[in-house]
């Protein structure tokens, strides 16, 4: 395995749905959920879900782009959250749950750009990156520590069943 890292920020509704799918797929060395593209110095988890920090819940995710390029976790983005609806994902609601992508490199803007063009009445958002706060402790690895709650079951496990289902050859130890 190469020693060469990359980072990606992404946003695409709740961050907990998006930690959990990204911390399943080979190349990616760490996934943590915080808040970006904001106006706010240290926001909160209750400041961003009032939406005026202007924040996105993201996560930032460390990978390999020998083992999984930007390309391929852009594929998987697309494929687990719905690029089309403004401001929202499923039952939440507001700015802090849009489709955005920040990007780190000219490179990423690239593929990014050619990526969303490809899908039709999309709304995603591409933005440079900005300051990325991770968020509290308690938001880290959230599927994993508590599955069984209902918004786990309801929200996030469809998207790690279909991230299973599709790119099952893409997951660690496949």
């Amino acid at each position: 395995m190469s020693r060469k890292k990359e980072i990606a920020t992404l946003a695409g509704g709740c961050f907990w749905c998006l930690e959990a799918v990204f911390e399943l797929l080979k190349g990616v060395e760490k996934v943590e959920s915080g808040y970006t593209g904001g106006n706010t110095t240290n926001p909160t988890y209750e400041q961003i879900c009032s939406g005026a920090t202007g924040h996105a819940e993201a996560v930032r995710i460390t990978f390999d782009p020998d083992v999984i390029g930007f390309g391929e976790l852009l594929e998987v983005f697309f494929a687990i959250h719905d690029p089309t609806t403004l401001n929202r994902q499923g039952n939440d609601v507001g700015s802090q749950y849009r489709s955005a992508i920040f990007t780190h490199s000219t490179e990423q803007k690239a593929v990014a750009e050619k990526t969303l063009a490809g899908i039709a009445a999309a709304v995603t958002e591409i933005t440079p990156a900005e300051i990325f706060y991770t968020a509290e402790n308690y938001h880290q690895e959230y599927f994993r520590h508590h599955g069984e709650q209902p918004y786990c079951q309801f929200t996030v496990a469809p998207k790690v069943a279909k991230l299973k289902g599709k790119f099952k050859s893409w997951l660690k130890g496949a």
